[in-house]
């Protein structure tokens, strides 16, 4: 099927595209990397009626690090993040980068584009919510920095206003001591993920100090599962503290049974996931080295 008529308009920088979501109103639409929107456009489950194109815009694709913060573009591509040294030194966002779909995505799929679609399914918001993540979004009126624990707020639904664009994404630097780790369980490359499940953990010594847990894809939105990091912080990681803790993600996610599963077996699913991504943040904040990828079915 092929999308309904659009017009398109290729804007030359950011406050200009923010500019022409105000004037062309709410039937306009942005253009990242193309790969949520252009899909829904030709099932005509999305039916803009102007398309502005942010791909022309210089400056928009970039991974910095400055004052403690690694700060991406908007456009930047998950390849690009990939492929970059930050992903080295900061293994959960290369576990995520290099996991997303195939190749071919990976190289249009962008950042900004991802938080700001907002799919329950995507993968870089259960990620970025488990490290101290600001989302910098520019309209004609104002800019401003928003905590990515505020910026979604419902499936497909976030605090941005029809004129208003994600211009940055700044994610701050773990301390020492510090490890994280990303797993999905996907059919295959291309599809989403039925479960997936992002662990931050700080170690000192044998104790974790500090837990975050975020499971995706099990819920309308991702879910910050606090009962189960409270059930590992502060203690050893242990078959005890980790069992507590699977207990607790598996009460904390909402899933819907569908064509991937019932579920109870999200459930179970996600609880597992946890499992093997606490082992490998634990093992990575103590300065380990493990490489990861996405389970498949």
């Amino acid at each position: 099927m092929y999308p309904r008529p659009f017009h398109y308009h290729r804007a030359g920088s950011l406050p200009e595209a923010a500019t022409m979501l105000s004037q062309l109103g709410d039937d306009a639409k942005l253009l990242a990397g193309g790969q949520s929107l252009i899909p829904l456009m030709k099932l005509r489950f999305a039916n803009p009626s102007h398309l502005v194109d942010l791909n022309f815009v210089p400056g928009t694709s970039y991974i910095n690090e400055q004052n403690g913060a690694v700060r991406f573009g908007a456009l930047t591509r998950h390849s690009e993040i990939e492929n970059s040294s930050i992903g080295v030194r900061f293994p959960i966002l290369h576990d995520c980068a290099a996991g997303i779909a195939d190749v071919q995505i990976r190289n249009r799929g962008t950042i900004g584009g991802s938080l700001a679609e907002a799919d329950p399914s995507g993968d870089w918001a259960a990620v970025l919510l488990t490290q101290k993540t600001e989302i910098w979004c520019l309209s004609p009126r104002r800019e401003r920095s928003v905590p990515l624990t505020d910026f979604i707020t419902d499936a497909y639904t976030t605090v941005l206003e029809h004129d208003e664009l994600v211009r940055e994404i700044s994610v701050e630097v773990p301390g020492k001591g510090t490890g994280g780790a990303y797993l999905a369980f996907k059919r295959s490359a291309p599809v989403y993920p039925t479960a997936s499940a992002a662990v931050q953990i700080t170690m000192e010594g044998d104790i974790c100090k500090d837990a975050h847990l975020v499971l995706g894809c099990v819920g309308l939105v991702p879910v910050r599962a606090t009962a189960a990091a409270d059930a590992l912080r502060d203690r050893r990681i242990d078959d005890k503290s980790v069992a507590a803790a699977m207990d607790a993600v598996r009460e904390a996610v909402d899933p819907q049974a569908d064509m991937r599963g019932s579920a109870e077996y999200k459930r179970t699913l996600a609880a597992a996931l946890v499992k093997r991504a606490i082992e490998v943040a634990v093992r990575r904040a103590r300065g380990e080295r493990v490489e990861v990828s996405h389970i498949y079915a």
